[in-house]
């Protein structure tokens, strides 16, 4: 049974241009030395006060590599001890007992498995894992960190689609760092 007080939310940090990742896979360019001066503060407390409010994650393989890579650099493990499962049909390191891999059908896995124990399912990334939630209407809302940088090529954030997918913006941060947070409620597929 599905959990009607479940939200999954796509959320992703990009360039302005819409990439997440260089194509090499390389995010070097998150880190940015603009200065709004109007912005909101991204203080520790509130960043922490908000990610006790994500129950569980969904990533692609990439994003999970690319989070092992960040914490073998010694810049720690990003995702806490939330379950987080990574949707993979290869081999990969299991680094936590939280990690759990997973290979089948993603509506089963979000409705038959996450939304009944989870209230709030956070989708980490990639791409194409984040299209396909998109795709097959399991998202109900997108959060976007826009970053202050254009880097012209590299991953998209979405993959193609072949319907439009109707949104409502709900919240606008702007914050010190130039990031914007757009947070869009998905209203359903045009032509619906």
């Amino acid at each position: 049974m599905t959990n009607a007080n479940s939200r999954v939310t796509i959320h992703m940090a990009a360039s302005l241009d819409g990439f997440i990742a260089r194509k090499d896979g390389s995010v070097d360019w998150l880190e940015t030395s603009d200065e709004f001066v109007d912005g909101d503060t991204m203080d520790p407390e509130f960043v922490e006060a908000f990610l006790k409010t994500i129950d569980c994650y969904v990533m692609g393989s990439r994003t999970y590599e690319t989070a092992l890579r960040f914490e073998s650099q010694g810049l720690g493990w990003a995702y806490g001890d939330k379950p987080t499962f990574v949707l993979t049909s290869r081999e990969l390191p299991r680094t936590r007992d939280n990690i759990e891999f997973y290979s089948g059908d993603l509506t089963q896995l979000v409705n038959g498995r996450l939304r009944p124990r989870f209230r709030s399912i956070w989708f980490a990334g990639g791409g194409a894992l984040c299209t396909e939630c998109l795709r097959l209407g399991l998202a109900d809302e997108v959060s976007y960190s826009i970053m202050p940088v254009l880097i012209f090529d590299g991953i998209s954030f979405f993959d193609k689609l072949d319907k439009d997918i109707l949104l409502h913006l709900a919240e606008a941060k702007a914050y010190k760092s130039g990031m914007v947070e757009l947070r869009y409620e998905v209203l359903r597929h045009s032509g619906e």
